[in-house]
């Protein structure tokens, strides 16, 4: 699983990497790739519940895992055929269609293949394979970005080869979990999705609002790479300013993966909520130095480098962490694919509600005021958290 992750987000992320520059270089707005994340991760979040439910119903999770990776693997590609956000819309949406089928479904499988008292510790190392791919991805990105762009008077053109490559690790993810991932079927649940979703503990739910609220203001790390441009661009112009985002995309990825294990073996040991309480509020301390960097024209690379590190260090926490908390919450096998679908419908109308809102305030008012929003609700989250028994 870990491989195959490594691929899957080789591609996505070299695509992520360098989808803000290529909105630059066709011109449009923040609202739009702030609306494209947020429809996306709406997409990716409804089909999250369906897909594990039906999974515990089936008695087996693997195949339909498959056609997931392979439906976010490939469809990225048709960013490299975009002359304006629509298209690229489709792409990202089809390509979080996948995800938010094999997510849930790869998480419960992940957690039926450890015992309790190495569940962090299994879901931490997931995610730094997951995000050693995330660090090679932005990188590959950078590097054709750079070699095309000495070779063509086109502006757009590095960034469209570099899409159509993404196929290749993209195809190589869905191959991988197909022959490498192994299954033991079981029988298959009778219950209803609504009777499903009723049985789950009280305490899950609880669990839930934090996760909620703090998702409301989680806007997507690719704003996070297009303010990196902006606030840069002054000092270093738009082509250099866009390469020094991705490759600051990197140092996050970096960072992601050399926390997620440590703190997933850390949890093992002390317990989680404090933990991913932690994680929140620093997520609320980078919304709030962004906000302080456009406030205050900090076109200072160190300091947004800084920033960089504490959210991957903060994804890494939250990841690792609601992962396994949920199959702490939920010890019962055949509800675990309609709990982590829930945890990810949960997460992605948070992520809709706080890509759009982010997206929306930055250009209409500022994103001074779009990130001072989003650290008031990662904060509120932290605090909700903090407090579930």
């Amino acid at each position: 699983m870990g491989l195959t992750s490594l691929l899957g987000d080789m591609g996505y992320e070299m695509a992520t990497a360098l989808l803000p520059g290529f909105f630059a270089v066709l011109g449009l707005p923040a609202a739009a790739l702030g609306t494209i994340e947020g429809v996306a991760d709406a997409t990716s979040s409804f089909v999250k519940l369906g897909s594990g439910w039906l999974s515990d119903r089936l008695g087996h999770r693997k195949t339909i895992a498959v056609a997931g990776y392979f439906l976010s693997g490939t469809s990225k590609a048709l960013f490299a055929f975009a002359y304006n956000w629509p298209l690229i819309l489709v792409g990202r949406v089809i390509a979080w269609f996948g995800r938010g089928i094999r997510g849930p479904l790869r998480d419960a499988m992940l957690a039926e293949s450890a015992p309790a008292d190495t569940r962090g510790k299994a879901f931490g190392f997931h995610r730094a394979g997951d995000t050693a791919g995330a660090i090679l991805g932005p990188l590959i990105g950078v590097a054709l970005l750079s070699y095309f762009g000495s070779h063509s008077t086109d502006p757009s053109r590095p960034f469209r080869i570099a899409f159509l490559l993404t196929l290749i690790p993209g195809v190589a993810s869905a191959l991988t979990f197909a022959m490498l991932v192994h299954e033991t079927r079981r029988a298959g649940s009778r219950t209803s999705l609504w009777a499903s979703f009723g049985t789950l503990p009280r305490a899950f739910f609880r669990f839930q609002i934090g996760v909620g609220i703090f998702g409301a203001g989680d806007y997507s790390h690719t704003l996070m790479i297009l303010a990196a441009a902006q606030i840069l661009t002054p000092r270093y112009g738009v082509s250099h300013a866009a390469e020094a985002a991705g490759l600051l995309y990197v140092l996050h990825n970096t960072f992601y993966a050399l926390a997620a294990y440590p703190v997933g073996a850390l949890s093992d040991r002390h317990g989680r909520r404090g933990l991913l309480a932690l994680g929140y509020a620093l997520g609320a301390i980078v919304a709030l130095g962004f906000a302080a960097a456009f406030w205050l024209k900090l076109a200072q690379i160190f300091f947004v480098a800084l920033l960089f590190v504490l959210g991957g260090t903060f994804i890494a926490i939250q990841d690792s962490l609601e992962g396994a908390m949920t199959a702490d919450l939920v010890p019962e096998t055949n509800q675990r694919g309609v709990a982590y679908g829930t945890t990810g419908t949960v997460n992605g109308v948070g992520d809709l509600i706080s890509s759009t809102v982010v997206g929306i305030v930055w250009s209409l008012y500022s994103p001074v005021a779009a990130f001072i929003y989003a650290a008031a609700m990662m904060a509120a989250g932290a605090v909700i958290i903090r407090r579930v028994r």
